[in-house]
């Protein structure tokens, strides 16, 4: 488990990280949204253990992550700007991380060499980006971490290959208990891979919401009354987030249980009534807006 608690962060004077408190399940794939500058890198290598917060505690398993030498052997990083040792071929890396990582598998490392078809003897640094950021998955999942922290890992990975990964973290989440972070300024590109997301802005927590609860919770209502003039009476039996009116219809986005949304709208006659599926983007666009933000300033 990851536990944040009233973490600061700032450099130059600049905050990057403003009293920040967060928790990732044991097992959990957890997704740190925001922009650039959000300041969800310097947040990570807090987490990493690469850098120290100036205010509030930052435990993994209960223990410190900053100079926790038994710790940083179980957590794998892999950041935005990837760094290799200069002239290393992937063997070499390979190597590498067996001295640094107690728990390195050698026949997992090999078992994966088919998945990223790179050759042993070449040279990273005059690999392509996303073979690069391949051989740092092909690394970190070789690695064997409890904790795998990553900041905008799937750029420069082409669909197959960002399918083949997030197919082995399911793996080792499932078959391991593996905690993952995973930081994004795209939802679209994360949402299929966590359980839980929160949005980060101006080095605050804006929003944290299990994907589960969010989709059985938040509801596209389409509605036309019978009596336009009980819409009113209606609507603030209601939690509505936002509302527009077509002509007779009129869209809602409602938070509540699906079968007590029923019950209220059925306690007037109605002549049209449907619930429409919600994308995870639309959700998050209402949740943001009911806490009064617009979630296209802070992602897109």
């Amino acid at each position: 488990m990851i536990q944040v608690l009233s973490v600061s962060k700032q450099y130059n004077k600049q905050l990057a990280v403003n009293d920040l408190s967060l928790t990732v399940k044991k097992g959990s794939i957890y997704g740190l949204l925001g922009s650039n500058g959000a300041g969800k890198t310097s947040l990570l290598k807090m987490i990493a253990g690469i850098n120290r917060q100036d205010k509030g505690t930052i435990k993994i398993d209960k223990q410190p992550a900053f100079e926790n030498i038994p710790i940083k052997e179980r957590v794998a990083f892999i950041p935005d700007v990837l760094y290799f040792f200069p002239q290393a071929t992937v063997a070499q890396m390979a190597a590498q991380y067996k001295e640094y990582y107690p728990n390195w598998n050698q026949q997992r490392f090999e078992q994966l060499k088919p998945a990223f078809k790179i050759e042993l003897d070449r040279k990273v640094h005059r690999l392509s980006k996303g073979m690069k950021r391949q051989v740092a998955f092909w690394l970190a999942l070789s690695a064997m971490p409890d904790v795998l922290i990553l900041d905008e890992p799937i750029d420069g990975l082409d669909p197959v290959m960002r399918q083949k990964i997030k197919n082995l973290l399911f793996q080792d989440v499932a078959e391991r208990e593996m905690t993952v972070l995973i930081s994004s300024h795209n939802l679209r590109e994360i949402e299929d891979l966590c359980d839980h997301v929160g949005i980060m802005h101006q080095g605050k927590i804006l929003i944290e919401k299990e994907i589960d609860d969010l989709k059985t919770d938040t509801h596209k209502v389409q509605l036309a009354l019978s009596d336009p003039s009980q819409e009113e009476q209606l609507f603030n039996k209601l939690n509505i987030l936002h509302q527009e009116k077509r002509g007779s219809v009129s869209l809602l986005i409602v938070k509540g249980r699906e079968d007590q949304i029923h019950e209220i709208i059925h306690s007037t006659e109605v002549i049209l009534f449907d619930l429409l599926p919600l994308t995870l983007e639309e959700i998050f666009i209402y949740e943001m807006e009911d806490v009064g933000y617009e979630i296209e300033k802070i992602l897109l």
